[in-house]
């Protein structure tokens, strides 16, 4: 199963702070699911450390690339202090969207500036 796959297989999974099954995922969970990749456990929902969000992508095996491709995750500043990961998918992004409280799939362009794109190797 690919990382689309698997990211679109989590779509109406409950938003949870933290949670990394298919009970409940927060933006962290919901890549660390989809790669098959170990997540951190010690952020808050506000957190505008890039540094340190490159830091744990590093860490679980992502490599910065140029540009978004479909199973890529983007880095994404929603808010001055709010960072958010987003699993590129064709014509758009799956996503844990802490609004709905679930993990949803938007079509088109990132609402949000991306800082940065991210694969796994």
């Amino acid at each position: 199963m690919s990382v689309v796959e698997r990211a679109r297989a989590l779509v109406g999974v409950p938003f949870r702070l933290h949670g990394r099954s298919d009970s409940g995922v927060d933006c962290v969970g919901l890549v660390a699911l989809a790669l098959g990749r170990g997540a951190p456990c010690a952020y808050g929902l506000r957190s505008g450390d890039v540094g340190r969000a490159e830091g744990w992508l590093r860490a679980a095996g992502l490599v910065p690339v140029a540009g978004g491709e479909p199973g890529d995750v983007a880095l994404v500043r929603p808010g001055p202090l709010q960072l958010h990961l987003m699993i590129c998918v064709p014509g758009g992004f799956v996503h844990a969207h802490a609004g709905l409280r679930r993990v949803v799939e938007m079509p088109g362009a990132s609402p949000w500036p991306v800082i940065g794109w991210w694969r796994a190797i």
